[in-house]
This record gives structure tokens, sequence and C-alpha cells, in this order.
């Protein structure tokens, strides 16, 4: 691999993917993108509107068309969305572009985050915010641990520290 492969950070809503992959695409001198927001910019709508008219299969395709088209480009970090595991070409797609990183997060931590935004398709009207979080949870971990080359534990500790913990994690494996 290239010693500067693309990035892809994936992980459950709330785990600080933007914000980490910013700072990593700092620190390393590299593009950065986030396959939601660039999916947004693309459509002129916002995911939400895209779920409620395509559906949840809409919506991946398009993200897996985005994410091949931004991972077409080199030294570029990716923050997916959380889903974007869900599917196989997507994740095909990601294991053969780069080195990807899973940002594990606990529930309460996706809790205390998510509260804090309404872009979240996946929790709209739902009654039991935290059951939704542990449901895609169960199904969701195991696909990120599948993916993933590097897993790095988002806790309390600010983005910063987070994205030095991703940094060092990749020079250690030989990604730096």
């Amino acid at each position: 691999m290239a010693s500067n492969p693309n990035i892809f950070l994936v992980g459950p809503m709330g785990a600080g993917k933007t914000t980490i992959g910013r700072r990593i695409a700092e620190m390393k001198g590299m593009q950065f993108a986030d396959s939601d927001q660039e999916v947004e910019k693309k459509t002129g709508v916002d995911i939400s509107f895209i779920f409620d008219m395509e559906g949840e299969a809409g919506f991946r395709k398009r993200e897996r068309d985005m994410i091949a088209q931004l991972s077409e480009q080199s030294n570029i970090v990716i923050a997916t969305g959380g889903g974007a595991v869900t599917d196989a070409a997507t994740r095909d797609l990601m294991s053969a572009r780069g080195v990807v990183v899973y940002l594990q997060t606990s529930i309460e931590q996706q809790l205390a985050r998510t509260r804090r935004t309404d872009n979240r398709p996946l929790l709209e009207g739902v009654d039991d915010v935290e059951q939704t979080l542990r449901d895609l949870s169960e199904y969701r971990d195991p696909l990120y641990r599948e993916i993933a080359d590097i897993t790095v534990v988002s806790g309390q500790q600010a983005a910063k520290q987070m994205a030095s913990q991703v940094v060092e994690q990749l020079e250690a494996v030989g990604h730096g």
C-alpha cells in the first residue's frame, strides 16, 4: 500500500467521524470529505429527504456511488455514514481503496452526541432512541469489525487527541 493511502472512517452515528476525520486530514496533509455532506451537496437536498423519497436502499446506492467517486482520488480521508458498511459493495470498495478505521463508541456517547443534531434519518420519529441505537449497533458492529484495519475507541477525549491516536495506529501498522 502507498505511504499515504486513502483513509475511510467507519462507525456509528455520533462516533465523531467527521470531526476526527478533518483533524486526521490536517495532521497528515490530506484532503477530507464527508460522504453524507457530499451526497447532500450533489443532490441539493438533505439525507432525510432522500430517505423519505427513495428509502434507505436508494440512499445507500447514492452513498456507494459517492464513496466510489471520492475514493478515486488518493490521499483523502473519507468520513462515511454510519450505515455505509451495510452495503457489501461499499465494504469491498473501501477495503480495496484504502485503510479502514473503525471509530467505536458507546451507546451513551451516541445518545449524548446525536441529541445535538436533527439530521439523523434513522432516529426521526423514534420513541426509544437508545433501543434503536442498540439495535443498529447489534447489526452493524460485526460489519465494522470485519472491515476495520484499525479500531480506535472514541470516548470522552477531544477530537485532536482521537485524531492523534488514529494517526499513531496508522503509523504503527505501516500506513503512515
